[in-house]
């Protein structure tokens, strides 16, 4: 009755009117309630997530009444701003503005009131500081990135063939409900390392394995350029999971006559898995590849917490860090998150074509 009631224009304009009067008071009233219960905290939250909920819900149906009650050649496309509008504006508040503000102050002094140019860009590609940070990054985006998708593809390959495949697939998987903070502090105790040879007051895993077999403990996050592949290990670990899961699907997917009809012809497992598998799963190679090259590319979780930054492992999203928060300025800092937005839009880009043209082909 009232679905029939709100789709027939003629006859709702005054109950839309009527609903969007009671939709304005619920609003104003229940902000001015939730003024009057700051002394009850429970109380006060409680309400809040009752009241903004329905306020949600029946904002969206009253303004939903209001665009169909309109002539039909405004209809369509007053529905259509109705529910995609608030996220557009939120997309534009959130994002779009920071954007342009982070590219306004990257023109600017550290205290954002002198005009510099080009100064601060300038620094980005040419201060060692800087030049290591991108070094570091290549080191994440290449060894990283390359070593979750081998391992993920070949993990999905070999437990595709066993009976335990579920057991193997979720044990590689668990790490992926780790935080990177959390498995940054996981790691540090295995990293872990204090004193000289043997006599040590605190060692973590990794040394009380390497003293266990007669070794010498070693400082792992301090010996520089290998510290680097002692992070992305982490990374890997992580990751490996994520890439597993998403390529094991797509294998599943594959026709079973290909690889019968192949087996058929006299091809073994190589052939099989090198001229029809990797082929077949191309396009979801590609994605994974390119999702987690953009995750190494933005990377400051692992590298803050681990050693942050220092002994020769800053990244990119740690400097831009640093020039912000630690040492205050806001020029540089702007034009690195400028530099790392630039670097990782192709890829972005690249991406979102990829899937455009498998959503066409489907």
């Amino acid at each position: 009755m009232l679905t029939d009631l709100i789709n027939r224009p003629s006859e709702n304009k005054f109950f839309t009117v009527i609903l969007a009067i009671f939709t304005v008071a619920i609003l104003i009233g229940g902000f001015f309630l939730l003024q009057q219960m700051q002394s009850v905290k429970v109380v006060m939250t409680i309400f809040a997530v009752v009241w903004g909920v329905g306020s949600a819900a029946l904002l969206y149906f009253t303004m939903n009444s209001i665009a169909q009650s309109l002539p039909r050649k405004f209809r369509s496309v007053s529905v259509a701003i109705v529910f995609a509008g608030p996220a557009i504006i939120l997309l534009f508040w959130a994002l779009v503005l920071p954007t342009f503000r982070t590219l306004w102050f990257s023109f600017f002094d550290s205290t954002g009131s002198k005009f510099v140019g080009l100064k601060n860009y300038i620094f980005a590609f040419s201060d060692p500081v800087m030049l290591e940070t991108f070094r570091n990054n290549l080191l994440w985006m290449f060894f990283g990135t390359s070593s979750c998708v081998i391992l993920g593809l070949l993990i999905a390959v070999l437990a595709d063939k066993s009976k335990y495949e579920k057991a193997f697939k979720s044990l590689i998987f668990m790490p992926m409900a780790i935080s990177f903070v959390g498995a940054g502090v996981i790691w540090k105790f295995v990293y872990a390392y204090k004193g000289e040879g043997i006599n040590l007051t605190e060692i973590g895993l990794l040394n009380a394995i390497v003293v266990g077999f007669g070794g010498t403990a070693q400082p792992w996050l301090l010996i520089p350029f290998w510290n680097n592949f002692f992070l992305i290990f982490i990374m890997v670990w992580l990751q490996t999971g994520y890439a597993m899961v998403i390529i094991s699907s797509a294998i599943k997917a594959i026709p079973g006559e290909l690889n019968e009809a192949a087996k058929v012809d006299g091809a073994n497992a190589f052939t099989i898995f090198f001229r029809i598998t990797v082929p077949y799963i191309m396009p979801t190679i590609i994605t994974v590849t390119t999702t987690i090259l953009i995750f190494s590319l933005k990377l400051f979780d692992v590298v803050r917490v681990m050693t942050g930054g220092n002994y020769g492992t800053n990244v990119i999203a740690n400097e831009f860090y640093l020039r912000q928060f630690t040492y205050g300025n806001t020029g540089q800092a702007s034009a690195i998150a400028i530099v790392l937005l630039v670097v990782i839009i192709p890829v972005l880009y690249y991406n979102l074509k990829e899937f455009r043209s498998r959503k066409v082909l489907k």
